[in-house]
């Protein structure tokens, strides 16, 4: 059973910086080197919003434009953990935070994720 597990989510003035972190388990060890790892967003009154996406064993990533020199996407294996590091956080970037994971290749659209986290809130005062 592969379960993600999302951590770091908090307040934050505008201009600061969270890391957010997702644990992941249940991965055979030999499918890991084909996970690619996601991190969306969403609020009430959007769709979920991909933000960016990293390769496990290559660490190749991709970025939206709406955070590409923002966030930082990352991982550790050793912690079988990947992160997101939001930096120069606006108001506009208040969501509930989610971690996906896919078999096989990046992706931007969240219906290509085959797990999610249980999300973590995000608030950005002004």
């Amino acid at each position: 059973q592969v379960q993600l597990v999302e951590s770091g989510g908090g307040l934050v003035q505008a201009g600061g910086s969270l890391r957010l972190s997702c644990a992941v388990s249940g991965y055979a060890s030999d499918t890991f080197n084909s996970v690619a790892m996601g991190w969306f967003r969403q609020t009430p009154e959007k769709e979920r919003e991909f933000l960016a996406t990293i390769t496990w064993r290559e660490g190749n990533t991709y970025y939206a434009d709406s955070v590409a020199g923002r966030f930082i996407i990352s991982r550790d294996s050793a912690k079988n953990t990947a992160y997101l590091e939001m930096n120069s956080l606006k108001p506009e970037d208040t969501a509930v935070y989610y971690c996906a994971a896919r078999v096989s290749g990046i992706a931007s659209l969240a219906s290509r994720y085959d797990f999610w986290g249980q999300g973590t809130q995000v608030t950005v005062s002004s």
